[in-house]
């Protein structure tokens, strides 16, 4: 069974740079499309961005072009956002999520998810 666990969220100020990593286990991880949703309170769950199996594709969100970016590690199993010029509309719970072969950016293709991280954007 895939097991996911989100870290490095955290309260930052406007401007400021958080990298949350998610580590991967219990299948082969570079067989997975891994993606990043965020969820703020009384929001649906939205997406941030994805990577392909071998990590040469990304998508991200509009939102957060420019500002954020997917990497991963297949040596490592994990999978990073990297997320710079915070901005307080970023504030949510970030999640880590895994799915086959395709990228995808709607939540409900992705089969596995970890448990969320809380990132807070004060201005």
């Amino acid at each position: 069974q895939v097991q996911l666990v989100e870290s490095g969220g955290g309260l930052v100020k406007a401007g400021g740079s958080l990298r949350l990593s998610c580590e991967f286990s219990g299948r082969a991880f570079s067989t997975y499309v891994m993606g990043w949703f965020r969820q703020a309170p009384g929001k649906e769950r939205e997406f941030v961005a994805t990577i392909s199996l071998r990590g040469d594709t990304t998508i991200e969100a509009d939102s957060v072009k420019g500002r954020f970016s997917i990497t991963r590690d297949n040596a490592e199993n994990t999978v990073s956002l990297q997320m710079n010029n915070l901005k307080p509309e970023d504030t949510a719970r970030y999640y880590c999520a895994a799915k086959d072969l395709t990228l995808a950016t709607r939540p409900s293709n992705y089969a596995y998810w970890g448990q969320g991280t809380q990132v807070t954007v004060s201005s």
